[in-house]
């Protein structure tokens, strides 16, 4: 628990949305039964499908479909500046009037360490003389946590847009004041019970309870911290009873049945990501929706290899390396990951993929080509029949 308290922020303002305090166990059945009601409500949706940030392979015209057919579309925006982000959501807004998330990156900011940088570089260095490339003389922290990103806030705070999420972490007391002044719904997301009362109690309207099971960057607030690997379902119910705002189930849901089955533990929404990587929409370059089709979906694996901090991704070459590096020998994030975005780089100019940061959930065999319309008609489809 010491490990969470620099994270945990003083109870802060809340938005006009009033989920009521915490009730008595017996009375949480009733309140499951109207959380799915009560979100879709303050945010604007009419079904319960929340499509994953997932920044890099998320784009406008992905968010707008999922938009559009009522769910809740979403723009990952951490590797971007603000300028790059507010662009982001005005062409989204040309798209479609539906709501939109905004997801940001609430992490520590990285411990520079030059020895453990150069080790790294050089452990690389074999992998970057297969492609006749060099590995970079140095690295740097690539992304801006949103803890210290001062322009990212105004931007937000200017655009309105319908919600803010925060992966990794609590944002400040200031910054969530702010972002509810201006009228903005507020996620957090979480891995276990602590880190979800954690957001709770700094303001958050509605909390991810984001399973083992899930594709990409696991959501632990400290990544060195030991990982009770809750699984969704698991997880899901813990939160239901733990705290007093909506919880929204993240992690290897992939069709309709997913969906119900999570609303059926007291989840108000669905949140899926991998479903919508191999979508027309969607950014991941041919060598991602490659490997998302082959053998590798069957085998996704947890590496810090790729970035620098613990992520779910396809069975790759890059995993296969990681397998054999100490957690401890990886540079922090996202210093780790300029080094990763060097390796991809040099293997993709030889023809290689097998580098990319190619993320994906437990559920990844059952992803599906198609576009996100046609997707989001499937799975509500199949929610439905599941439902009744």
């Amino acid at each position: 628990m010491h490990a969470l308290r620099e994270y945990v922020a003083p109870m802060c303002h809340r938005r006009r949305v009033n989920f009521a305090l915490s009730p008595p166990r017996q009375e949480r059945s009733t309140m499951a039964m109207h959380a799915s009601s009560s979100l879709l409500n303050a945010i604007g949706m009419s079904v319960p499908i929340v499509q994953s940030p997932m920044a890099g392979v998320s784009s406008p015209a992905m968010a707008a479909a999922v938009s559009d057919a009522g769910g809740l579309g979403s723009l990952g925006v951490g590797a971007m500046t603000a300028e790059k982000a507010r662009g982001a959501i005005h062409a989204f807004r040309q798209l479609s009037k539906g709501p939109l998330n905004i997801n940001v990156f609430a992490h520590r900011p990285a411990h520079t360490d030059a020895v453990k940088e150069a080790a790294w570089l050089a452990r690389l260095a074999p992998e970057f003389k297969r492609f006749g490339a060099t590995p970079p003389a140095s690295l740097k922290e690539i992304y801006t946590s949103f803890l210290v990103d001062e322009a990212m806030l105004a931007m937000l705070v200017a655009e309105r847009p319908a919600v803010v999420s925060f992966h990794f972490g609590v944002p400040r007391p200031d910054q969530v004041k702010a972002l509810h002044d201006a009228g903005v719904f507020l996620i957090g997301s979480a891995t276990n019970v602590q880190e979800a009362k954690a957001l709770e109690a700094a303001g958050m309207d509605a909390i991810v309870a984001q399973g083992y099971e899930a594709g990409g960057h696991r959501g632990m607030f400290d990544p060195d911290a030991e990982d009770s690997r809750l699984g969704t379902f698991a997880l899901t119910r813990l939160l239901v009873e733990n705290v007093s705002v909506p919880v929204i189930a993240a992690g290897g849901i992939m069709d309709g049945a997913g969906i119900a089955a999570v609303l059926k533990l007291g989840a108000a929404a669905a949140q899926l990501g991998t479903a919508f990587v191999g979508t027309d929409e969607s950014l991941a370059d041919a060598g991602y929706r490659k490997a998302l089709a082959s053998d590798a979906a069957y085998a996704t694996v947890i590496t810090r290899a790729v970035s620098g901090r613990p992520a779910r991704s396809l069975a790759s070459l890059f995993t296969r390396l990681g397998a054999s590096v100490p957690d401890a020998d990886v540079p922090d994030y996202p210093i780790g990951y300029d080094a990763g975005k060097a390796l991809n780089a040099a293997g993709r100019a030889a023809g290689e993929s097998g580098y990319g940061a190619h993320w994906a959930g437990q559920g990844a065999p059952l992803a599906r080509t198609m576009s996100s319309h046609a997707l989001m008609e499937t799975l509500i489809a199949e929610w439905r029949k599941a439902s009744v």
